[in-house]
Formats: C-alpha cells, structure tokens, sequence
C-alpha cells in the first residue's frame, strides 16, 4: 500500500481480473488474427512468426488462468 491511499477492499482482486481480463483478450487477437503476421511482415520480422504459436498460446492460457483465479477470489471473498 502506497502512503496515504488506503486500497478498497477487494481493489486488488478486481485488478487481477482486469489484467487477466486484458491479457486474455490482447492474446487471443494476436492468436486468431493475422495482426502480427502483418505487423512483423511489415516491419521485416517475418523470421520471428515460426516460433510465435511457442509464445501465444502458453500466454492465453496463463491470462486466462489469472482471470479466473481473479474470478474465484471476488467470489470467494
């Protein structure tokens, strides 16, 4: 807690659940969209799409679980 701002009750579970929340969907339009294969193609990075299913997949899933352990917090609290 930072000095003299006092945290709602709760205000760090809502936040885990936006970052999951925004983490999910940042994810999972760069992994069912072509968004960075235009991107890294315009930008000459094309080299970089053979490894990038390594990277995004593993990074919706790890949102998602923040979401809903975010979830389940709010809700069990």
């Amino acid at each position: 807690m930072t000095a003299g701002v006092e945290e709602k009750p709760g205000g760090a579970d809502k936040r885990t659940v936006k970052v999951g929340a925004v983490g999910a969907a940042i994810m999972a339009i760069c992994c069912f969209t072509p968004f960075l294969v235009v991107v890294l193609g315009a930008a000459g990075l094309s080299a970089w799409l053979g490894w990038l299913d390594y990277v995004l997949l593993p990074g919706l899933a790890l949102f998602i679980c923040i979401l809903g352990y975010g979830l389940w917090r709010l809700k069990s609290n």
